[in-house]
C-alpha cells in the first residue's frame, strides 16, 4: 500500500501545476465550470445537459445556467436531439471550438517550454510516463 506521505507529495505537486497552469490561461472572461463544459463539448462532441452535468460533478440545474450564458455567448449551441425529441444536446460552435484550443494551446505551450528549461531529458521522459499513471490513478473507483 502506498504511504500516506507519497499520496499526500503527489496531491500537493498536481495541485500546485493546476494552479500555475489555470494562471497561463488567456483572460477569455469565462469561469472554470463554462471552460470545462467546453473542454467536454469538444473532446466528446454533443452532450444533453445532464450528462454534460454528470461529467462535470454538478448538479444538472448549476449546469443549466453555465450552458445557458455558453448559449448566450455564441459558444455552443442547443438543438433537439433526433433520437429523442425530449432530450436537448449541446454543441460547441466554431467559436467555442476557436477559444477552448487556444486556451489549451497557451497552457501546453507554457508547460513544454518549463519542461525545456528545467527538466534534463529523461526527467520530461519520466514525467511523460508519470502522466499515464497518474491518468490511471484520476480513473480509479472504490
Amino acid at each position: 500500500m502506498a504511504s500516506d506521505a507519497g499520496a499526500h507529495e503527489v496531491r500537493q505537486s498536481v495541485f500546485r501545476l493546476v494552479r500555475r497552469l489555470r494562471q497561463e490561461r488567456p483572460d477569455a472572461g469565462l469561469s472554470y465550470s463554462q471552460l470545462g463544459a467546453l473542454g467536454w463539448l469538444e473532446r466528446d462532441g454533443s452532450m444533453t445537459n445532464a450528462d454534460l452535468a454528470a461529467a462535470e460533478g454538478v448538479a444538472p440545474q448549476t449546469m443549466m445556467r453555465t450552458t445557458a450564458e455558453l448559449v448566450a455567448g455564441g459558444l455552443i449551441s442547443r438543438a433537439d436531439n433526433p433520437e429523442d425529441r425530449r432530450q436537448v444536446l449541446l454543441t460547441i460552435t466554431e467559436a467555442g471550438r476557436e477559444l477552448i484550443l487556444e486556451d489549451r494551446r497557451q497552457r501546453d505551450s507554457f508547460l513544454a517550454e518549463a519542461m525545456e528549461t528545467t527538466l534534463t531529458p529523461t526527467e520530461r521522459e519520466l514525467l511523460r510516463l508519470a502522466a499515464g499513471l497518474l491518468d490511471r490513478l484520476s480513473e480509479y473507483q472504490q
